[in-house]
C-alpha cells in the first residue's frame, strides 16, 4: 500500500528542489525529517511539508503505522514557467524565466523481515 502527497506549482526551480529531494529518497520518515530540518536550502521547508502531508495521508486514509513508513518515491517535475523581462543597455530586454516545480513524495510501509 502506498500513500502520496503532491505540491503543485511551487515557486522554486526544480533543479534546486531536486538537490533536497535526493537527500531523503529511500529514508525512513524520522530520519528524513531530521535531514530536512538541518539542510539550509530554501526548498527544505516545502519538501518537509509535502512529506508530512504524505505521512498524514498514509495514517488517515490507509491506517498505516507511522514508525514503519519509508519514502519509496520522491521526484520533482517541472511546472509552468513564468516569463519576465528585464530592461538592459541600449534599449534591449533580456528574458528571465521564473521556474516552478511539482513535488511528489510517495511513502509505503517497510516490509518486516
Amino acid at each position: 500500500m502506498q500513500a502520496k502527497a503532491v505540491a503543485n506549482t511551487v515557486r522554486i526551480a526544480p533543479r534546486k528542489v531536486r538537490l533536497v529531494v535526493d537527500l531523503i529518497r529511500g529514508k525512513q520518515i524520522g530520519e528524513a525529517v531530521a535531514i530536512l530540518r538541518h539542510t539550509p536550502k530554501a526548498a527544505s521547508p516545502v519538501v518537509e511539508k509535502v512529506l508530512k502531508s504524505a505521512v498524514a495521508n498514509a495514517e488517515h486514509n490507509y491506517e498505516m503505522d507511522i514508525n514503519n513508513l519509508v519514502i519509496t518515491q520522491a521526484y520533482v517535475n517541472e511546472g509552468p514557467t513564468m516569463k519576465r523581462f528585464r530592461p538592459r543597455a541600449m534599449g534591449r530586454a533580456s528574458a528571465i524565466n521564473k521556474r516552478t516545480s511539482h513535488i511528489t513524495i510517495v511513502v509505503s510501509e517497510k516490509k518486516e523481515g
